[in-house]
């Protein structure tokens, strides 16, 4: 069973940190670019980070640079999203899911959520004093 889930998520308080971790079963996910997603109650889902397959090429969402940090482990099939400092405004359900087709990460504005495939099912994370 194809399947991606994540996890690390929960209640911190603003100037905290957390790192989320991507985990997949089922499949590898060595040739994929994987991106990281929230969306937050009454809000669309916002495209937050997104790493190549090789890990060469990351984009983030203005909203998250210099606080937030992507990486993969392709030996242990999982991506870590890195959240320092962080704010009330960055509480949302976070997501992982990757990227389908041919992908460019380098020179990327945006990230569109049509443009991934596989899901998983989010991990809350609440910041909150």
């Amino acid at each position: 069973q194809v399947q991606l889930v994540e996890s690390g998520g929960g209640l911190v308080q603003p100037g905290g940190s957390l790192r989320l971790s991507c985990a997949a079963s089922g499949f590898t996910l060595d040739y994929y670019v994987i991106g990281w997603f929230r969306q937050a109650p009454g809000k669309e889902r916002e495209g937050v980070s997104c790493i190549s397959s090789s890990g060469s090429s990351i984009f983030y969402a203005d909203s998250t640079k210099g606080r937030f940090t992507i990486s993969r482990d392709n030996a242990k099939n999982t991506v870590y999203l890195q959240m320092n400092s962080l704010k009330p405004e960055d509480t949302a359900v976070y997501y992982c899911a990757t990227a389908q087709g041919v992908y460019r990460v380098r020179g990327r504005a945006t990230m569109v959520p049509s443009d991934f495939g596989s899901w998983g099912q989010g991990t809350q994370v609440t910041v909150s004093s």
